[in-house]
């Protein structure tokens, strides 16, 4: 339960940040495909070196997927979710066939799929801590640069800036999430964490650094409530919940809270500008 949580505080600071980055970029679909194009990295790398072989594999699979959208996404022929679905497709696809070569792929993929995330190891903490270090150092030192590419690339290039070299370190940083979290929640709610704690800070500031800290305190607040719920209905109540799958109704409902408190707050402020007028 220990490690279980600080890998969810780890990811939650990580996700929380890049996916203020996606929301900006309108980049939720590729977040989706990236969950998906890792798969095949998984399975080779576990078919090669086992469970320590994971990481690896879909490390190699999530660059490969980040410098091919940026080079399909560069094509004036070629429209960006035209690739998104041929990438998300045909590396899918390749996943699911080296997989069912192995008799147990079912369990395989249903574990890759959903996630262990009682099951993280001391290694699995470690490899999540460098991805968020490197991520967030990159993303802090090229924020402003990134800012530019999202609301007005025509001046970022203009300004000399290499708006494909912007686009790749931004597709990498999310392959990196992806990667970090496919073993503890499961590739498919990746995309919760890279889509939901942004969205939530949407609802409160406008501030691309509010956004940020706000859905890093979302997601925070989702991985313990989620663990919680799901260790005391498992234990206390004999009702088995999966962690990864509570966190992120967890982190959900959070969002929907947020979305009805929105309204609420900006009459408020509405209303002391008004009285102060």
């Amino acid at each position: 339960m220990g490690r279980a949580l600080a890998e969810l505080l780890l990811l939650a600071l990580l996700a929380g940040v890049v996916s203020a980055f996606v929301l900006i970029r309108r980049l939720g679909f590729v977040a989706d495909t990236m969950t998906h194009t890792v798969f095949p990295g998984v399975v080779v790398g576990f078919l090669s070196g086992g469970p320590g072989g994971v990481f690896p594999g879909a490390l190699a699979a999530a660059a490969v997927t980040a410098v091919l959208l940026t080079l399909l996404t560069r094509s004036r022929r070629v429209t960006d979710d035209t690739a998104l679905a041929v990438l998300l497709a045909a590396m899918f696809a390749v996943g699911v066939a080296l997989v069912s070569r192995r008799a147990s792929y079912r369990a395989d993929l249903t574990a890759f799929l959903f996630g262990r995330l009682l099951t993280v190891t001391p290694t699995q903490l470690a490899q999540t801590a460098a991805v968020a270090a490197v991520v967030l150092a990159t993303l802090a030192a090229l924020a402003k640069e990134l800012r530019l590419r999202a609301f007005d690339p025509q001046a970022a290039a203009a300004m000399g800036y290499r708006v494909w070299l912007l686009d790749l370190t931004l597709n990498l940083g999310v392959a990196l999430v992806v990667v970090a979290a496919a073993q503890a929640v499961g590739t498919i709610l990746v995309v919760a964490l890279l889509v939901v704690p942004a969205a939530t800070g949407r609802l409160v500031s406008d501030r691309l650094a509010v956004i940020a800290a706000v859905g890093v305190a979302a997601a925070a607040l989702a991985g313990y409530l989620g663990l919680a719920v799901s260790y005391h209905a498992s234990v206390t109540h004999g009702v088995r919940l999966a962690g990864g799958g509570t966190v992120v109704l967890a982190l959900v409902a959070l969002y929907l809270l947020a979305l009805l408190v929105a309204p609420v707050r900006r009459l408020a402020t509405r209303g002391s500008a008004d009285a102060v007028g």
